[in-house]
């Protein structure tokens, strides 16, 4: 048996935004939406992943205005993607491993899901 996989624990549908769009955009979706990664996408392709760490370290700044700084330029590129089908445990080991705070879901060119830290631990604490 190999343990369960992405597709029985990520978050489904989870909420993107387009790269083009303002940090102030993206601060506003994470916080109505109660979440702290989101896929970046330029015509439906996955490009990056923006966070609220970085979107925090853009408003830190002085002289920079969030609400004219687009996501891309604060994003992190080629962001941990995915198979809805990969082994959970082989998932949560390279994110230890690199420090990533998310994996993004991908079926073919499709974000279908995410992963992050948070959903590791609601995993976890089922399992305790």
């Amino acid at each position: 048996m190999s343990g369960p996989t992405l597709r029985e624990v990520m978050t489904e549908s989870p909420h993107t935004i387009g790269k083009d769009q303002t940090l102030d955009k993206a601060s506003e979706v994470m916080r109505e939406g109660g979440i702290r990664h989101l896929p970046v996408l330029d015509g439906g392709q996955l490009l990056g992943i923006v966070s609220t760490r970085d979107v925090y370290l853009i408003e830190t700044l002085q002289d920079v205005d969030p609400a004219k700084v687009t996501v891309e330029e604060a994003m992190s590129a080629e962001p941990y993607a995915v198979s809805p089908d990969t082994p959970l445990k082989e998932v949560a080991e390279t994110m230890a491993e690199h420090k990533y705070g998310a994996a993004v879901v991908m079926e073919g060119r499709k974000v279908v899901g995410i992963f992050t830290t948070v959903d590791a631990c609601r995993v976890l604490a089922s399992k305790l």
